[in-house]
Order: structure tokens, then sequence, then C-alpha cells
């Protein structure tokens, strides 16, 4: 009884099954799919090929960084006694923004004044001192070429005049080193008075009236953004492709309207060991100083350019064995229906969606969508039966894919 049931119901999946396989075949046979059959015709889309201008381009991404940024911080100690200006201002070349206490350091000028002084009235007297053993030592001689002299006066005349002018050569380094003291002291007090080196803007303020600092205590920055430099990092697969002096496109979210226009200007010589990575610098005028540091810039560089170059969607490539090739739909001289003829071709630059094809040169629409179906020499549809091939247009004329169109 158990075997009867079995085999029914053996029988019944059998019949199933052979009812499925010829449902199947009938469908593949009224779409036109292959492989159920010799000489099956596959529904395709195509496009035509377009002479154009065609450009490679790379997109980086960076910062913003300014195109100068230092920071005003004092030489000396001391206690904030103004600021003049607060983050956004501008300031100008030579400008004073900020002073501190003076008071200690006027009192040390005012000492090293002193000092020089005393120092001066001492090089006077040693002067004077020098000038009467000058004319002692010129008598004693004059005495004694005369015989009135002695020897020993001679010789006391002459220790005398050599000691006073130790003693002048000693007054003068004395009055040269308060003059060094003196402009030593000057150039303190001059520290307490802090000014711009280069024009700018204020771009933090790190303490305010009261502090009291040592010094390099950081004060305030200053940026310079009438141009900008985008910090980008490039991977070791386009080093060789970046050039300095290249064009450059940036954009950034805060302007998603605005498109700013700049160069290639450095590339650093290394890639980091630990990414392959190296840094390039991008730099963009700022005129009207939209672009502000530390903004996330997309920068665009084109690699390379062609004014009419052949054209296809990228889509139309198929790749066998590591090699590129296109099916180009041709009409059989002998059935007059389409065929997919299979061509190895030899690719340029891309974008992407389309693809510059060096050689050969095609004569037709190639197909963009099934493909993976075909095999060269297959019969195939599209959408309009025409029969008429599709043009290769020339150079300025539209290149937008048509789609669906055949020979």
């Amino acid at each position: 009884m158990k075997k009867t049931v079995l085999i029914t119901i053996g029988v019944i999946f059998l019949v199933f099954l052979g009812w499925r396989i010829i449902s199947l075949m009938t469908k593949s046979e009224q779409f036109g799919m292959p492989g159920m059959g010799q000489g099956q015709t596959v529904a395709v889309e195509t496009s035509n090929v377009s002479i154009k201008a065609i450009k490679e381009i790379r997109e980086f991404t960076g910062t913003v960084d300014p195109a100068y940024q230092y920071i005003i911080s004092p030489k000396v100690s001391g206690r904030v006694v103004k600021i003049t200006r607060r983050i956004g201002d501008w300031v100008n070349k030579g400008e004073i923004i900020a002073r501190l206490d003076d008071a200690e350091y006027q009192q040390a000028v005012l000492e090293a004044e002193a000092n020089l002084k005393i120092a001066k009235a001492s090089l006077a007297e040693s002067e004077s001192q020098f000038e009467l053993a000058k004319q002692e030592l010129d008598r004693a001689r004059s005495l004694q070429e005369k015989g009135i002299a002695s020897s020993s006066e001679l010789d006391t005349a002459s220790t005398s005049y050599v000691a006073q002018k130790s003693r002048l050569e000693l007054a003068r380094a004395q009055v040269q080193q308060r003059e060094a003291a003196l402009k030593s002291a000057e150039i303190r007090l001059n520290y307490t008075i802090l000014a711009v080196s280069e024009p700018g803007f204020i771009g933090e303020r790190y303490v305010d009236e009261g502090s009291l600092l040592s010094p390099n205590s950081s004060i305030v920055s200053i940026i310079g953004i009438d141009s900008v430099i985008i910090q980008a990092t490039i991977i070791e697969k386009d080093y060789g492709r970046i050039k300095v002096g290249q064009s450059a496109e940036v954009k950034v979210d805060a302007f998603p309207e605005n498109t700013f226009t700049g160069k290639v200007a450095r590339i650093a010589p290394v890639l980091e060991e630990a990414s392959r990575v190296a840094k390039v610098e991008v730099e963009v005028e700022n005129k009207e100083r939209f672009l502000k540091p530390g903004m996330f810039a997309i920068v665009s560089v084109v690699l390379q350019e062609k004014e009419a170059a052949q054209v296809i969607p990228t889509e139309a490539i198929v790749k066998s064995s590591g090699k590129e090739g296109i099916f180009v739909v041709e009409k059989d001289p002998a059935s007059e229906k389409k065929i997919a003829r299979h061509y190895a071709v030899e690719t340029g630059i891309s974008t992407g969606t389309e693809t510059e094809i060096i050689s050969p040169e095609i004569k037709g629409p190639v197909v963009t969508l099934g493909q993976h179906l075909l095999q060269d020499g297959g019969y195939v549809s599209s959408n309009d039966e025409s029969g008429d091939a599709a043009p290769v247009q020339p150079a300025g004329e539209a290149s937008e894919p048509n789609r669906g169109r055949g020979l």
C-alpha cells in the first residue's frame, strides 16, 4: 500500500516537473532568451557612439587652511593692560594690538641711563688723567735728553702714562657696556607693546585685560585669508598623475552653489608609510573671503582631457579574461537580421559614466544592457526595429545616449 502511494506521488511529481520545463521553454522562445536553442534572439538595449570632449577628473577631500597664520605673544612677562581687538576684527600691518604694564621696564631704562651717565663721567676723568700723564711723560723725556731729569723720573712718568691709558680703555669699555645695557632695557620696554607684523583677521583671542602673562604666552592669533590653501591627500595610484600647476576646482558645503578655482601648488616628496598617501596643497584665490580655515573641501583636479574623443557609456564595456570589449549591433548580410559582434577595445579617459574608446573606430550602436547573454554573431532585437544603423555623432553635436536604438 505504502509502495503504491509513493509511486503515485512520484508520477505526479514527474508530470508536474515536465509541465514546468515545457512552460519555461515556451516562455524563453516567446521572449527570445538564448541558451534554449540555436538561433534564438536576445532583447538588448543600445546606445549611440558620441564624438565629444571628455575629461578625466579626480576628486579629493581636504581642509581649508589660511595662507598664513601666526600668534602674537610677548617676549617679556607682565600684566595685560589693553587689548584693542576681538575675534573677526581686521588688523593692519604695524597696528598696536596689545600693551603690557611697562612701569618696571621704564624704571629699568632710567637706571640704565643713569649708569651710562656715570660711565661717561668716568670716561671724561680718565681722558683728563691720560692727557696729564702724557704731558708728564713728554716733559720727562725732554728733561732727560737735556740731562736734567734722571732715568728713574722718566720711568715713573712712563709707568704713569701706561696706567692712565689702561684706565682710559677701561672707561671706554664701561661706556659701551652701559650703552648696551640701556639698549637692552629699551628693547625690553618696547616688548610691552605688541604690534601686528602682517595684516589679517583676529582668528582667536586667548586672554583678556588683567591677565598676568609669562614670556611666549598666546594673546591672539592672526590669519590671512585673501588666498587659502587646501590641504588634501592623494593615493599612490594617482601620485604620478598629479602635477604642480594643474587646475583644480574646489567646493565647500557652506556655499554649494559656488565653485572656486585654484591650482596645484605643492606636492609632498614622500608618501606616508602607514597609509601610502601623500599631501597636496592647492592654492585658491579668496578675494571675497568666502572660504574660511577649517572648512571641509572637495577638490577636483583635471588629470587629462580631449576635445574630440570617441565616447560610449561605460556600462557597454564587458570584461573577459582581463580584456575589455564591446558588442556592436550590425546587420547580418545573409539574413538581414541584427547581430551582435564582439570587438576588443582599447580604452582611454573614463569619467565613470562614459569611457573613451581609442580603437577601433565603432560603426553602429553598442549594447548597454543584455551583454552577458550575448555571443559573438548572435541575433539581437531592440525596441527600435527599423534596421537602420545608428550613425557616429560628429564633434559638437549632442551626446546623450539614445536608449533602445538598434540597426
